[in-house]
């Protein structure tokens, strides 16, 4: 069967094969919401980029809660696989399928009746109100597609179709591109333009994912196995520190928001949109890393091969330090060049932005370690280990460094923000790797 290769073909090998994929897949990913930057930042100005990231937080809830239940589930998924329980392998997906179809006709309604009350509890002002209202009760008609393609998507790698995910990204980013051109630029549909540009888009990539999940012969499908509310909690718990990176996230987009809002206005929310757009560009790959190695890790955990289990991790820490570094080189020496894909007609930004990502840069040379020490001990069942290194390095450290840097260090110290954050949470992931390298030696 096409999952055993997880436990007997060599390392490497199952690297190139699951994470090339996973990479190329989240990187596309992140590019959904970039493309639209890209086009509103050029075509529409500097307003519309910045709404554009106040909605970023309602993005990541769609995007977190799809996560939690995708990643809780193939890593459940896995270990069920490689203990050889195809029928509570089954079982797990069927609840998932119908709890993930649940929640997300949830959020459907919430942001068709509530986009409004959203933006202003997101930060929005009376300038950016309207735009952000749009996107963001455009893009909830979207939400089940959304949250089922992540779902689909996840499982097909653990069942050793890791290319379908894959296929589906690069259609999606087709499809986005197309769009925007189409509907900013041509028809002047503005921020409602790209909201459509990225909801069709997801939706494209859906119908590439749902195919396997259709099929009666494969591992896991939709038409077998039986809802079980008692699995609920486990996968969502053990996916749970992927909820935590999607509230960091929105959480650390929040804080930025309101923070470049209070210090330079509406031209710093789009210097930190620039920013973020840009390495939010490379920790994509990191985490495409991290979750092609995912079916990997927790197929061996399962089947007990706990050497296969230390090489995939060291494997993957070597990669991602390479991937940091060049990333690194790129921000800090080229960061004018890339932030004038978004920005080119204001000086006021670029300024803001250029400056910053100097400072950012940093961040990229630890940050890799942190998402690959999350990954691994989600896919491994040790949800608590993962929970601590996401939440230090998105929600508890980026509280701090933002309410207490500014008011020493001024506007840079919001920018020094991250990479602090980063260079704690190393400390903290070292720390919980070794202590559960030695349990595991015990054992």
């Amino acid at each position: 069967m096409s999952e055993n290769i997880l436990g007997t073909e060599k390392i490497s090998k199952l690297f190139i094969k699951f994470s090339i994929p996973a990479i190329i897949s989240m990187v596309i990913a992140g590019a959904q919401v970039i493309i639209d930057g890209i086009f509103l930042g050029n075509f529409i100005g500097e307003n519309a980029l910045a709404s554009i990231n106040i909605v970023q937080p309602f993005m990541e809830v769609i995007i977190g809660f799809s996560m939690i239940i995708s990643v809780g589930s193939l890593s459940s998924i896995g270990r069920s696989l490689g203990e050889g329980k195809r029928e509570e392998a089954q079982n797990i997906f069927k609840t998932a399928f119908v709890f993930i179809t649940i929640i997300s006709l949830g959020i459907l309604l919430v942001g068709r009746l509530f986009s409004e009350e959203i933006s202003v509890l997101l930060g929005a002002n009376k300038v950016l109100l309207e735009g952000v209202s749009i996107y963001i009760g455009t893009i909830s008609i979207f939400a089940p597609l959304m949250c089922l393609m992540f779902l689909f998507g996840f499982i097909n790698r653990v069942v050793g179709k890791p290319e379908l995910y894959l296929r589906g990204m690069i259609l999606s980013v087709v499809v986005n591109v197309s769009l925007d051109f189409i509907f900013i630029k041509q028809l002047s549909l503005g921020i409602r333009g790209a909201a459509f540009a990225t909801g069709i888009a997801y939706v494209s990539s859906f119908f590439v994912v749902v195919r396997p999940m259709l099929r009666k012969k494969n591992i896991v499908n939709i038409f077998r196995g039986q809802f079980d509310k008692s699995v609920i909690i486990p996968i969502s718990y053990n996916g749970s520190s992927e909820g935590v990176i999607a509230i960091a996230t929105a959480t650390t987009a929040y804080m930025f928001n309101v923070s470049f809002m209070k210090i330079a206005g509406e031209s710093g929310v789009a210097a930190f949109t620039t920013i973020n757009y840009i390495s939010q560009f490379g920790i994509h790959i990191m985490f495409g890393i991290s979750d092609g190695i995912a079916p990997i890790l927790s197929y061996n955990y399962g089947y007990k091969k706990h050497d296969r289990l230390n090489d995939t991790l060291k494997l993957a820490s070597k990669v991602n330090l390479v991937v940091g570094t060049v990333l690194f080189f790129i921000l800090f020496g080229f960061g004018k060049q890339l932030v004038s894909l978004f920005a080119s007609g204001n000086e006021d930004v670029l300024d803001l932005a250029v400056r910053g990502s100097k400072i950012y840069a940093f961040a990229f040379l630890l940050c890799g370690f942190n998402i690959i020490n999350s990954g691994y001990f989600t896919a491994i069942g040790s949800a608590t280990a993962s929970i601590i290194i996401s939440a230090s390095r998105g929600i508890v450290f980026i509280i701090l460094g933002i309410n207490i840097l500014p008011m020493i260090i001024g506007i840079n110290g919001v920018w020094v923000t991250v990479p602090l954050a980063e260079c704690m949470t190393f400390i903290i992931g070292i720390y919980l790797v070794k202590k559960n390298y030695l349990c595991e030696k015990t054992v």
